[in-house]
């Protein structure tokens, strides 16, 4: 949890840097996906109750939230017209980009799996028809 809430708070300077400087959201694009990918990851283990005590999990997920509103007061106010819709729209294609990404990496681990499987089933049937073939030839003498 500690290693979520680091990223997410280096993520959040670099973004409020970023846009304090008047820069636009492309320009810190990895920043943006270290922070929602981080957040995500909070509320995963939150759900789970698998990442520490809960009182942990709230105050951390309560501090990417005031992270969020400061940063949304900081595009309302300091950023263009309609940044903070931006950062939105960002936000939703950032995570619908990773899911895929999971999902497919989820595929490729089950197709590794299945064609590990495969290889050694085939391995072993080599394996048991050499050694009839060896024990055949044996039992005429031939070997």
């Amino acid at each position: 949890m500690l290693a979520e809430i680091a990223a997410a708070n280096a993520a959040f300077s670099v973004l409020k840097q970023a846009i304090s400087n008047g820069k636009e959201i492309a320009d810190a694009a990895s920043s943006v996906a270290q922070f929602v990918g981080a957040k995500e990851s909070l509320q995963r283990k939150a759900q789970k109750k698998g990442g520490g005590s809960d009182l942990q999990e709230f105050m951390a997920l309560e501090k990417i939230r005031q992270q969020e509103e400061e940063l949304k007061q900081i595009m309302i106010y300091a950023g263009r017209p309609g940044l903070w819709h931006d950062w939105q729209r960002f936000q939703a294609k950032a995570r619908t980009a990773r899911r895929e990404a999971e999902v497919e990496a989820a595929k490729r681990r089950k197709r590794i799996v299945e064609g590990t499987i495969i290889a050694a089933f085939i391995a072993c049937c080599i394996a048991v028809l050499g050694s009839l073939i060896a024990l055949i030839l044996h039992a005429q003498g031939r070997l």
